[in-house]
């Protein structure tokens, strides 16, 4: 017996062809468009040592006689046996004129083609989706009951199979698989749609909360979900059946599960937590369709869900999947299948070997370059305070990484020393001196920057200075905050708003600024640093929600307690665990890479959850250690050295692993 296949080279028909390449004899014909010699090399290693027995068949099922060669018309006339027809668009997001060409003229190609090489019978490969959103049980037999048929690909189905049952000049059978997931054995899949929608979502949540805590989902209609391997296997054995031709067989799971049922499959294969409590998705549906339309055409609420279907890769007809109306008979398919051994696998079964697979396979994450010079590579970059401590890690791996790396700070020296270091190890950095404090320097290296650079792609706020003094020892030093206040606020934005319009301008850039976990946890003696700081968070806030549709990225990074100069005059925190600035640097990668809005240490958000949520228990924590640990000498007004730290203030500091005490 031979054999033609339209779509053979896809995801089942691949497979179909290898069952049939299992049978003792015949020849496999398959379609193509523009066969490369990747795409045969592909094959033949799929099919293995029976790929000698398959031809590769150029054409096209858009086109007349399949596009296929008059040479090879009459080469495949009267040869054929079994002709499957499997080529389609199966994409609920393509475009209605392609899923209408490939669906709909594609099927009348393939039946004209099938006639005039004289083939024996024609195996057509429907859907589920034939039968729209047919409210009820959905026999084999029946077809113009179909219901809600305006989705395009729906519709394109159902035309298609409608081609099919009305031809009369070719035996024919029709299959109508549920919604084809990967291999129950090995879980293998190569595209991403039906229960797939759902596992980003799965992830992230499993990501972001233990696995023992209760979840709320949705309870849903049922999903009738089939494996590859049972489509295939079902396919081969019906069409080699004798006394089968004009009928219609539903190969679906004569048990689905509802939407809730396999969302927790799915979560225990994770080891995400369940869905415990459950609400019915038919909840939804009473709600007025034009209210609904209504409230979806609020601008805020339709960018909303926008952002939020793009981020967990849902397509806009996901819901219909959510309540699936339709369940399908399949019983007369199960009578001549049980002989055979072919049964559908329960989904909780191999539902594991299907998140397997696609975590380590096709998860969007793991095509997505998490590379510092991925993010960063030929990019102009401004690093303010660079010519030390954690400016100078933070710009030694962005040179690492091929940014075009360029810092200011005050002291000409220590940059010139920095430049030196940097061309040793093959490393190039532009640097420049400047108080950016003084607000009349500050805006000389913003003008110079944008004359020699054309502006900057993203900038690190990092140059900063900290008083470590409490406010009864503050009364009558003013100047304190204002110094603070014009490096670590003013300077930090005069520095963004020069370069703000030229990102805003090509719709890309990303300004950094290093905060303080102090803005997190209100740290008793710094007030005047923390007050800072914060000033900066809130103005970085603001500027993130004007600039969001520029394409101008803002991230807040609470650092936590590093060793650099800045801390060197207390010299208690010489006793205490603090972060190097190859650490710190860290921080702000993460930042660059991902351009979050905000990086923090865990104790940073316990801080900030704590003064959330128990105000009064933060401070009372706060003040023991602000009485705990005394002020420095330098806060003091003497000279004598500092105290060695107790056993108990030790204790305490690595209790608060980078808190500034």
């Amino acid at each position: 017996m031979s054999a033609f296949v339209t779509g053979g080279t896809g995801f089942i028909g691949k497979r179909l062809v290898r069952r049939l390449l299992q049978r003792e004899n015949g020849s496999v014909y398959i379609l193509v468009y523009k066969p490369t010699p990747e795409l045969i090399a592909a094959l033949e290693g799929f099919w293995g040592a029976a790929a000698d027995r398959v031809t590769l068949i150029e054409g096209d099922i858009s086109r007349p006689d399949l596009g296929v060669s008059a040479k090879d018309s009459r080469k495949l006339k009267g040869k054929i046996d079994h002709f499957f027809h499997l080529a389609a668009v199966y994409d609920l997001t393509a475009e209605p004129a392609q899923v209408v060409a490939a669906n709909v003229a594609g099927v009348a190609n393939a039946l004209a083609f099938a006639k005039a090489i004289k083939a024996g019978c024609f195996h057509h490969v429907s859907s589920i989706a034939a039968a729209g959103l047919y409210e009820g049980v959905f026999r084999e037999d029946m077809f113009e009951e179909a219901r809600e048929l305006e989705h395009p690909y729906y519709s394109s189905k159902h035309k298609g199979e409608g081609l099919v049952r009305a031809e009369a000049g070719i035996p024919w059978r029709i299959y109508r698989p549920g919604i084809v997931v990967g291999d129950s054995t090995t879980g293998e899949i190569d595209k991403i749609d039906g229960p797939y929608y759902f596992f980003k979502l799965i992830q992230k949540i499993r990501d972001a909360v233990p696995s023992w805590f209760p979840m709320i989902g949705l309870e849903g209609g049922r999903i009738n979900v089939v494996p590859v391997d049972f489509v295939v296997a079902a396919m081969d054995h019906l069409a080699h059946l004798d006394g089968l031709d004009g009928r219609t067989f539903h190969l679906t799971d004569p048990n689905p599960l509802r939407v809730g049922d396999m969302l927790n499959a799915l979560a225990r294969a994770a080891h995400a937590p369940a869905f415990t409590v459950r609400v019915n998705a038919g909840l939804f549906g009473l709600a007025p369709p034009a209210l609904t339309r209504g409230l979806m055409a609020l601008t805020p609420l339709r960018r909303m869900r926008k952002m939020m279907m793009k981020e967990l890769g849902l397509p806009d007809d996901i819901f219909m999947f959510v309540n699936y109306p339709t369940r399908f008979d399949s019983r007369e398919t199960q009578k001549l299948l049980r002989p055979a051994g072919i049964t559908v696998p329960s989904f909780e079964d191999y539902a594991w070997r299907l998140w397997d697979y696609w975590e380590r396979h096709l998860d969007p994450s793991l095509f997505v370059d998490r590379s510092l010079r991925g993010a960063v590579a030929e990019k102009r970059v401004l690093v303010t305070g660079g010519s030390a401590g954690i400016g100078r890690s933070i710009a030694m791996r962005l040179a690492q990484a091929g940014a075009k790396t360029l810092i200011v700070a005050r002291d000409p020296d220590k940059l010139e020393l920095t430049r030196r270091e940097f061309s040793v190890q093959g490393l190039e950095v532009e640097t420049y001196s400047a108080d950016i404090s003084e607000p009349v320097e500050c805006a000389a290296i913003v003008e110079r920057i944008l004359s020699e650079h054309g502006g900057i792609d993203i900038l690190v706020n990092n140059a900063g200075r900290s008083i470590r003094r409490a406010v009864e020892n503050s009364y009558d030093r003013p100047h304190d905050f204002e110094r603070l206040i014009r490096l670590n606020y003013l300077s930090a934005v005069q520095l963004a708003m020069g370069f703000l319009p030229g990102m805003a301008e090509r719709r890309s850039g990303h300004i950094v600024n290093i905060s303080s976990i102090g803005v997190l946890t209100t740290l008793p003696r710094f007030s005047a640093y923390v007050a800072s700081k914060a000033a900066l968070e809130a103005w970085t806030d603001c500027a993130a929600s004007e600039f969001l549709d520029h394409g101008v990225a803002f991230t807040n990074v609470n650092m936590p307690l590093v060793r650099t100069e800045m801390i060197a005059p207390t010299k208690f925190y010489e006793h205490v665990p603090t972060l190097d600035p190859e650490e710190a640097a860290d921080l702000v990668v993460d930042a660059l890479i991902r351009r979050p809005a905000r990086v923090a240490t865990r104790l940073g958000r316990f801080g900030q959850a704590v003064h959330a949520l128990a105000p009064n228990m933060g401070r009372i924590v706060l003040n023991t250690a602000f009485r705990m640990f005394p002020e420095s000498a330098a806060a003091r007004g003497v000279k004598e050295g500092e105290v060695a730290p107790t056993a108990d203030q030790i204790a305490f500091a690595q209790l608060l692993r980078g808190l500034h005490l």
